[in-house]
């Protein structure tokens, strides 16, 4: 390992006293006390103090006058011990201080847009557009060294269980996977275009059908999608794929790899095996397939008991097919009108078409649908939902999964506060395979189209195919999916039967999929794997609940750097290379001989 002369400035200590040193850094606060000047220098590593003695040397002592925060600095002196009333316990450094005997100016500063210190209430915007000087930020500086560590103790772990780590292609083949692609125009395939990866999905699939056995990658994907706190355009996942194996292989080895990280990064020993929910039982339950664990207010199905009211609306629901779903909020009858009325417009803005409520009293049940109720049905509709005085009951009323979702929403809309801040891990089993898309009167599948059905559920392919289960899973973290996977299709008749299903003709298969189709007619292996979304990961291991927070140089909500100024247009000379004509103001492009739009 390479050494080097400088020493950090967080790394001195007591011991260190009576050495000379060589520090740089930037200058975080100059403080002048006459014939002392101290300046707090700042490097990664964390802030050390200088002292200038102007009665030592005049000559280092003026220099040291015109500097300012943020400059830029190399100084050489001796460390000596603070006197005891003058030590700061606060700092790693505080018991020892650098008489600079020796100072260089590297480079000025202009007065940065914002303090470069923790805990700063800026304009999120403000920081992207200087992202920079953000990131010089101690705390900044923090994400960036944890998700270094996370990111070496993930590669080690694979290393050790044999993985081997493959790039795969940044340009390859715009094909069907759910979001829209970005697109890469061909210079020297005029018309023609790559796309950027959502995932290198099929090529991990076909490291499978090459023997590689069991492959990684930290890989960069893409995705042109409407984004939030939790999704960026381009985004990095921890992408593996094994050859035979099942399941129950697959929770073992990244259940051991998140016991890792934890373990190595926070001291903390996780429970395992971590719960087992098929997607039907968490809808039921927690009105999500990504469920919250950190806290109870499960969801009860009320469908027999709405059966016996004289509420039309629940009846209607009962009528039609659906059903009635139920949620429990402790204390939730101090709510005002107003916070009910608010709720209500929440439903509807989820997509309800209203919410009834219940509060249970003292003396009774309150509530406009009461009335629809008999006393006694009021009190075993309590007792389903373990409904105490003083609880708020909530339901919805409608197509199952509608009516799980809304509920699921409100539930973590209205969560405590305070919430255990140990991670509750949880794997969704049984996924549906497909569902069907009532506007473009076709299936689609929930997963993508290489997933695997159980084999168990293969006979109702033809007949039922919506009842059909993927063997499909999601690893879920305190309320979000961090990371997804499946067992793969393996076998060509299977895989065209599939495509037949999502619409695709022989043809349209053949076009998009063709080199996938016949590598499987190639002794292709069983083969199964799972994606970690690594800023999610990272984000949580940090308790951040924004992934701009752990990405060095992000975008935008709206997908743009406000740093560079992209997406830009570029120069007509560019676009005339790829054969591009641009339409701007709704005017049509001008036709380009051989070119295309």
């Amino acid at each position: 390992m390479p050494a080097f002369k400088r020493i950090g400035c967080g790394e001195l200590r007591r011991e260190d006293a009576g050495k000379r040193v060589e520090l740089a850094g930037w200058v975080q606060r100059r403080r002048d006390h006459g014939g002392l000047i101290f300046i707090d220098l700042r490097d990664r590593t964390g802030l050390v103090q200088l002292v200038f003695d102007g009665g030592k040397d005049a000559e280092v002592f003026h220099q040291a006058e015109r500097l300012r925060a943020e400059y830029v600095i190399s100084v050489a002196g001796e460390v000596v011990e603070r006197l005891e009333d003058r030590i700061n316990p606060s700092l790693p450094t505080g018991e020892i201080e650098v008489v600079v005997q020796e100072l260089k100016l590297l480079n000025g500063s202009r007065t940065p847009p914002f303090y470069i210190e923790d805990g700063i209430r800026v304009d999120e915007n403000l920081r992207l557009r200087y992202r920079y000087l953000d990131l010089r930020r101690p705390e900044m500086y923090r994400r960036l060294y944890l998700r270094h560590k996370a990111v070496k103790i993930i590669r080690d772990y694979l290393d050790e269980a044999g993985f081997l780590e493959v790039e795969t292609p940044m340009l390859t083949r715009s094909t069907p996977e759910g979001a829209r692609d970005y697109l890469v125009p061909s210079r020297v395939h005029p018309g023609n275009f790559y796309a950027l990866p959502q995932s290198p999905q099929l090529f991990k699939q076909l490291l499978m059908v090459a023997g590689v056995e069991r492959y990684f990658q930290i890989a960069r994907c893409f995705r042109d999608e409407d984004l939030r706190a939790d999704r960026q355009p381009e985004f990095t996942q921890v992408d593996l794929e094994v050859s035979f194996v099942d399941q129950e292989d697959l929770f073992a080895l990244l259940e051991g790899l998140m016991a890792r990280l934890w373990k190595e990064l926070h001291d903390y020993e996780l429970p395992r095996p971590f719960p087992r929910l098929p997607y039907r039982e968490a809808m039921e339950r927690f009105g999500s397939d990504k469920p919250d664990l950190r806290f109870g207010m499960e969801l009860a199905d009320l469908s027999d008991l709405a059966g016996e009211s004289e509420f039309r609306v629940f009846k209607s629901a009962l009528e039609a097919g659906g059903v009635v779903k139920g949620l429990c909020v402790p204390g939730g009858g101090a709510f005002s009108r107003k916070q009910l009325d608010d709720l209500v417009a929440l439903a509807v803005q989820l997509g309800a078409r209203g919410l009834a409520w219940l509060i249970k009293e003292e003396e009774g049940w309150r509530s406009p649908i009461a009335k629809f109720f008999p006393e006694q049905l009021l009190e075993r509709i309590g007792e389903r939902l373990s409904a105490g005085k003083g609880d708020l009951l909530l339901f919805a009323a409608g197509p199952w999964e509608s009516a799980c979702r809304i509920l699921g929403q409100l539930r973590l809309h209205l969560a405590p506060s305070e919430l255990s801040p140990e991670p509750h891990f949880a794997w969704v089993v049984d996924f549906p395979l497909l569902e069907y898309n009532q506007e473009e009167k076709r299936y689609h599948s929930v997963n993508h189209p290489f997933t695997a059905p159980r084999e168990e559920d293969l006979s109702l392919l033809e007949e039922r195919p919506l009842e059909v289960r993927a063997q499909a899973y999601d690893l879920v973290l305190n309320g979000l999916e961090i990371g997804g996977g499946s067992i793969r299709i393996h076998r060509r008749p299977l895989q065209e039967k599939i495509f037949q299903l999502l619409g695709l003709s022989p043809e349209e298969a053949r076009e998009k999929f063709g080199f996938l189709l016949e590598a499987f007619e190639f002794g292709a292996p069983p083969h199964g794997g799972l994606a970690l979304g690594l800023d999610r990961l990272v984000a949580q291991l940090l308790g951040d609940d924004n992934i701009r927070q752990v990405i060095a140089f992000p975008k935008t909500a709206g997908a743009s750097c406000l740093m560079t100024g992209a997406p830009a247009p570029v120069t007509p000379s560019q676009l005339q290379e790829l054969h591009i004509a641009v339409e701007r103001d709704g005017e049509a492009p001008a036709e380009r001989p051989g070119g295309s739009r």
